[in-house]
């Protein structure tokens, strides 16, 4: 869609303000709830430099003039940013992520900021203080999360692609929950400055897209390594033909490649249509000649128990700074007869303005990192965590990709799971292991339920293997 749209930007069937316009209005009108903050007068601006530009014949990139959006996760210069929560309100970004900066470059047009789950925690875009995104395909039902907004604005056409953050599968559950493609990457192969911190050694800036190869597209803009990101990391694009390219891939359709299905991600819990869509979805890469190995991933078992330590604790962290003395909203303390300590600030600020799940959270992980108590669980989760990694290094050992689903039930109620944390937290169970080991995992649409909702698949790669799973799913994508 982006190739497509690129050349009709300068062939000059359609300008890049009537593009803009266009979405804009589709932005506005939609009651999806999927968007914060819509920025029409930077969309507009930011269209008209495009415009100006394929006038006077400059060469202009791919991704100039495409209608994107951005979640409201990741700072924006000059822009609200308020990850979903009430503290940060009417937070506005001092400077652009370097995600933001690198699209800049490329002529983003940016329709709005995405609604998500309040600092990222949540895995429906419920826990936003702005309200719940509805499922592009029911309205009833939550989009995913924590990028749910972005996941419904390029399934209803209101962006062309948006970028998100996964820290446990919030780019690709949300993908999959509303039938477009999700881009987990390798951890560090693109920059976190800027991106508002859940949990460090998990948090990813991801993509969402309509097509795996405007996924790609964007990927290969946004990547790489940036002095701003210490944890950051350069992973080579390695194209068809190129010396370096894996080649398995250079013969048609997947012949000669070995795919992984980890019996411990196809358990009794997972909905049937569900298993049945991922099983033709297997199939379908057996008839392009791939050969399909079962594996195991032993530890697998132990993933959400690792995770719910280890994000609470880095958010716990992370969210200290949240106090309405150094950043956030202030609540309003009056007592004439003695002064408020600096204490009871804190208590009443983060009370007022944080989230049930946002302090259900914070209160794991300082409870995990507390004394007597750091060892007996951070520090053996942390163990159990290179256990899951090992179990990848092995399975990559002897296959080349690794299918799984993306979550073990369709879209739910809006409502249904809210009250019932740990119900929600299960939904993660076949996402958070790829965090864990920090690996990339597309999630592709691969069919529908009877009811009419999206059914989505991962395809999981090694360290560094954004390309493959890029031809992979090119590969299997229409079906």
């Amino acid at each position: 869609m982006i190739k497509e749209l690129h050349q009709k930007l300068i062939n000059k069937e359609v300008s890049a303000v009537k593009l803009a316009t266009e979405y804009l209005a589709r932005a506005k009108s939609s009651d999806l709830n999927a968007f914060i903050t819509i920025t029409e007068k930077e969309a507009l601006e930011q269209a008209k430099t495009i415009d100006e530009k394929i006038a006077q014949g400059e060469e202009v990139p791919l991704l100039a003039g495409i209608p994107a959006s951005i979640k409201d996760l990741i700072m924006t210069a000059g822009v609200r940013t308020t990850a979903a929560s009430k503290i940060l309100e009417n937070y506005v970004a001092p400077y652009d992520a370097t995600v933001i900066k690198k699209l800049k470059e490329n002529g983003l047009v940016m329709v709005g900021k995405n609604n998500c789950d309040e600092f990222a925690m949540g895995s429906s875009t419920e826990n936003s203080a702005f309200g719940p995104t509805k499922n592009p395909y029911d309205k009833t039902r939550v989009a995913g999360g924590t990028s749910g907004g972005s996941a419904a604005a390029v399934a209803s056409d209101l962006s062309v692609y948006s970028i998100g953050t996964d820290t446990g599968g919030s780019v690709r559950q949300p993908a999959a929950f509303c039938g477009v493609v999700g881009l987990k990457p390798t951890y560090g192969a693109v920059s976190r400055y800027g991106l508002i911190a859940d949990a460090s050694s998990l948090d990813q800036v991801g993509v969402v897209a309509k097509t795996v190869e405007d996924a790609e597209i964007v990927f290969n803009i946004i990547k790489g390594r940036d002095e701003m990101d210490a944890t950051s990391v350069e992973v080579r694009s390695r194209e068809l033909g190129a010396e370096n390219s894996n080649s398995k891939f250079q013969t048609p359709g997947l012949k000669g490649l070995k795919i992984g299905i980890p019996q411990e991600y196809f358990s009794n819990g997972i909905d049937q249509e569900i298993g049945e869509a991922i099983a033709n979805f297997v199939k379908r890469a057996q008839g392009l000649g791939a050969e399909i190995v079962e594996i195991s991933l032993p530890h697998t078992e132990h993933a959400l128990a690792v995770y719910y330590i280890i994000q609470p604790a880095e958010a716990s962290a992370n969210l200290a700074r949240y106090d309405g003395v150094r950043y956030g909203q202030k609540s309003e303390i009056r007592n004439q007869k003695s002064e408020i300590s600096l204490i009871d600030l804190y208590k009443k600020t983060r009370a007022e303005f944080l989230g049930p799940e946002v302090k259900r959270r914070i209160m794991l992980g300082t409870y995990a990192l507390s004394a007597g108590y750091y060892d007996a669980y951070y520090k053996k989760a942390q163990q159990v965590r290179t256990l899951i990694r090992e179990d990848f290094h092995k399975a990559f050992n002897e296959v080349d990709l690794i299918f799984a689903p993306v979550a073990p039930h369709p879209a739910w109620k809006i409502g249904e799971k809210i009250n019932d944390p740990l119900s929600m937290y299960l939904e993660d169970v076949f996402t958070v292991p790829i965090n864990i080991a920090g690996l990339p995992a597309l999630s592709l649409p691969v069919g529908k339920t009877s009811a009419g909702l999206p059914i989505g698949a991962q395809i999981i790669g090694p360290w560094g293997g954004e390309t493959e799973i890029f031809q992979a799913g090119k590969q299997l994508e229409n079906f």
